[in-house]
């Protein structure tokens, strides 16, 4: 399963929310997501969806994913931070400011690649209604209170398997490609966080997808934000 039309998704996500603003819809779940080279965030993701698209007793509203790609994508075409300014208070303003100074010392309007893209992801992360997957969301979302965060693992066969039918490439190459990805996703983590992408304590709940199919992974995800938005949910 490929996540269809995630552009066109992600799109339809900002604009609504942008339309509906902060008064009218109360603030939903951010689920960021790490994971080992094809553990199958993909799939994941897109269950995850579903179960919250079933569960949530808010119709109207538009869940999306935003990988890195997307989050890249939005920052060129979309300017997501104004796209979505009126939804934010200059109190709020000024927290998300104060985390990226926190983060990486330095003051906005000297924003790098890696400023932007933290903005974009705590301001949709703030919204909430969001899967972020990957670019260290869940440090940069940290000290959000809406946010879970997960970790997906595999076994070394499983995820060669998923790398060689998600991309069609043959086992050498996926081998390669999942070498490749795993040393610089762990890399992007230390050099630009401090941190250690497989460290237990940065996460909610870690899952061996080889243990646990996806759509199975997905309801556990779910199951546990709809105990902490039992509003939304409409859990007693």
């Amino acid at each position: 399963m490929h996540i269809k039309g995630g552009f066109e998704k992600a799109k339809e996500y900002i604009e609504s929310h942008s339309r509906l603003g902060n008064d009218k819809i109360p603030q939903g779940p951010c689920i960021t997501i790490s994971r080992e080279t094809g553990a199958g965030s993909d799939l994941v993701s897109e269950y995850l969806i579903d179960f919250f698209k079933e569960k949530s007793k808010i119709m109207n509203i538009d869940w999306s994913v935003f990988d890195r790609n997307l989050i890249e994508k939005v920052i060129e075409d979309h300017n997501l931070p104004g796209t979505l300014n009126d939804y934010f208070s200059e109190e709020k303003k000024s927290k998300f400011a104060s985390m990226i100074n926190e983060l990486f010392g330095v003051h906005p309007p000297l924003w790098s690649i890696l400023q932007k893209t933290s903005s974009t992801i705590l301001n949709l992360a703030q919204v909430g209604y969001v899967i972020i997957v990957g670019r260290g969301a869940n440090i940069i979302t940290a000290k959000l209170k809406n946010c879970i965060h997960i970790r997906l693992t595999a076994n070394l066969e499983d995820r060669i398997h998923h790398v060689e039918n998600h991309y069609s490439v043959g086992r050498k190459e996926a081998i390669e490609f999942i070498k490749k990805e795993d040393t610089n996703r762990r890399n992007y983590i230390l050099t630009n966080f401090k941190k250690q992408i497989d460290d237990p304590s940065i996460y909610h709940l870690i899952i061996n997808t080889s243990m646990l199919n996806h759509k199975e992974t997905a309801e556990v995800i779910g199951t546990l934000a709809e105990s902490r938005f039992r509003d939304l949910f409409g859990k007693e």
